[in-house]
């Protein structure tokens, strides 16, 4: 994996985030990890979704996650989502996201990531400038 492919966002737990004793609900992890893949693909390949699908016509859509939620976070921890880059093939990109409070890693996850075209939702190639910077 490449190390300047790394991207970490903090993000706070809310009551929103737990169910009613307060520990972290299993389907708000998979929101967190959106949130980081969003900030990730702005910040380190310098795209928003948006900017995707004006200028290319295509967007990233989920095809397969897994998750391994090992330790629960709670209300109000404040935690580091992480995105990496995996595997770039033609028309997907494996991230490999971690959730962690402090040092302690709490879940972790790999997400595949298929390009497709906003016209046919069928896969088509990674726009070439991106996949550059994803390489590189």
């Amino acid at each position: 994996m490449n190390k300047h492919l790394f991207f970490s966002l903090p993000v706070r737990v809310y009551f929103q985030d737990t169910d009613a004793g307060g520990v972290v609900y299993h389907g708000s992890y998979v929101n967190f990890m959106e949130r980081a893949r969003t900030e990730w693909l702005r910040e380190v390949c310098g795209f928003s979704n948006g900017a995707l699908m004006k200028e290319f016509g295509v967007v990233f859509v989920v095809r397969s996650m897994k998750i391994d939620y090992l330790m629960p976070a709670l209300l109000d921890d404040l935690l580091e989502v992480s995105a990496q880059v995996h595997d770039i093939g033609r028309s997907s990109v494996k991230l490999v996201q971690t959730v962690k409070r402090g040092e302690t890693l709490l879940t972790e996850g790999e997400v595949h990531l298929v390009c497709v075209s906003l016209a046919s939702f069928k896969p088509v190639s990674v726009p070439e400038v991106l996949r550059e910077k994803l390489k590189n």
